[in-house]
Parts: structure tokens; C-alpha cells; sequence
């Protein structure tokens, strides 16, 4: 199973001509979803006119070097190894299906337009590559789904409590699960089989509804929140700081306050 490229098998059945447009398809509503989402709340305005206030507060100009400096640690501490979120559970949480969904979708697209056809011979790494992106993909989603969230967590909310805000992680941990479960189906290799196609036709409406759903879920986020943090970082090192007030010097003088208990409110 981990070695076998599932869309191979599909072309017997399917030509790779309507898996490469279902791909593009996607791509679009991708497209589409987030010009609408920003044309919407505003996001991209809002950047532009932020950092335009924060120039007039800045007490450093920055160099070129210091700018590419700055932004190249943000890629790599901020965005890449999501630091923010600190050393813990919701961290590697994030870190295991954020780097699963990657490897899923790099290796879809690579076997749909490169290995598709029958006659086609797909290295092992890609299939290797698709299943074990999935599978983090499941573990991480889940892992937040089931223990993470904040309404779950912190407000004792029931896990089953679905919001328009967890269409994403929702349908990001079913297209993985049901891809997961469509090419195992199809490694059997049995005769007359068709919950294969059942699972195969779930497989292909969970990512109509993950990626035709951008406009209704947090998919834009992915697009906004590097800028912002980028945003962010080169704010604090040019001394606009967004426009607020540094941070205090003084010594603690309230006692324990927050740090009474383990922090888990977010």
C-alpha cells in the first residue's frame, strides 16, 4: 500500500486528463476564495495602511540586509517551526499536520501529472511520501480536533460542537482519512469491489468542500498570517512597534496573578 501510487490505479478506470482538472479546479477555488475573503474583510487594506502609520513612528530605518535579515528569520522561526505557539502540545499539534498537509499535496500533484498514466512507472518515494503525509495529517488534525481547541479545553465545550470556523480543519483531517482509507482499499486488488469507489467519491467531495470552502473558513489564514508576522517582526526591529507602547521595565509588584495555574486559556 505504501508503495503504490493510487492514481495509477484510478487511470485504469479514470483518465488523468479529469485528475489534473480537478486539481486546477481546486487551485482556482483557492484563487477565487481568498480575493473574495480579502476583498471582503479588508485584509491586504489593512496591511498597506498599517505599515504606512507604523513608518511614521519608526525610530530606525532599515537596511536592505537588515530587512532581508528580519524576514528570513521570521520564515524560519515564526512561520516554519510556528515559535509563537511555544514548546508545547498545540505546537506539535500544528507542526505535525501543517508539514503532513504539505507532503500530502506536493505528492498528489506530483503523481497526478507526472505518474498517472498506466504506463507510467512511480518511484517509490512518492507513494511513501502521499501516505505518510496523510497519516500525519489524520494524527495532527485530530490531535487538535479532539484536544486543543480552546471551546474544548478551556470553555468545556463538547468536541462534537462544530462552527463555520472548523469547516477547514474538518474537512483537512476527512480528505486525508478518506484518501487514506480509498488507497488501502485499492491495494487489495479484489475483484468486484466498490467501496473503494465509495470511499474515492468521499475522498473527492471532502476536498471540494476544503478547497470550495476558502471563502466560509480559516484556508486564507495560511496566506495572511506570515505577512502579518512578517509585518510584526520588521515593526519591532525598525521601533514603530505597530504603534504601541513598549513594554514595561518595572519589577512585578501584583503577586502571582495568572501564574497561578498552568497556563491553557488561549
Amino acid at each position: 500500500m505504501l508503495q503504490t501510487n493510487p492514481y495509477s490505479i484510478l487511470a485504469e478506470t479514470v483518465d488523468p486528463v479529469f485528475m489534473q482538472s480537478f486539481v486546477f479546479a481546486m487551485l482556482i477555488f483557492v484563487v477565487v476564495g481568498t480575493l473574495i475573503d480579502t476583498i471582503h474583510k479588508k485584509n491586504v487594506k489593512y496591511f498597506f495602511e498599517n505599515a504606512k502609520k507604523a513608518k511614521l513612528s519608526a525610530t530606525k530605518t532599515l537596511s536592505a540586509g537588515e530587512k532581508i535579515s528580519v524576514i528570513s528569520k521570521t520564515i524560519v522561526s515564526d512561520i516554519a517551526t510556528t515559535s509563537e505557539l511555544g514548546a508545547g502540545q498545540r505546537r506539535a499539534a500544528h507542526l505535525l499536520g501543517m508539514y503532513g498537509t504539505i507532503l500530502f499535496w506536493i505528492s498528489s500533484v506530483i503523481m497526478i501529472f507526472c505518474y498517472s498514466s498506466q504506463s507510467s512507472d512511480t518511484p517509490s518515494l512518492w507513494p511513501i511520501v502521499w501516505h505518510v503525509g496523510a497519516i500525519m495529517t489524520v494524527l495532527g488534525g485530530s490531535w487538535f480536533w479532539f484536544f486543543l481547541r480552546v471551546d474544548v479545553y478551556s470553555e468545556a465545550q463538547p468536541w462534537y460542537r462544530i462552527i463555520r470556523a472548523d469547516l477547514f480543519v474538518l474537512a483537512l483531517i476527512a480528505s486525508s482519512l478518506f484518501g487514506l482509507i480509498w488507497s488501502f482499499l485499492q491495494s487489495l486488488n479484489l475483484q468486484d469491489r466498490w467501496d473503494d469507489k465509495v470511499f474515492l467519491v468521499f475522498y473527492i467531495l471532502s476536498n471540494l468542500v476544503l478547497f470550495g470552502g476558502v471563502y466560509w473558513s480559516k484556508f486564507a489564514h495560511m496566506f495572511y498570517k506570515p505577512g502579518a508576522a512578517i509585518q510584526k517582526n520588521l515593526a519591532e526591529a525598525d521601533g514603530s512597534r505597530d504603534n504601541l507602547p513598549p513594554p514595561a521595565d518595572a519589577p512585578e509588584q501584583f503577586g502571582l496573578g495568572i501564574k497561578r495555574e498552568e497556563p491553557k486559556h488561549y
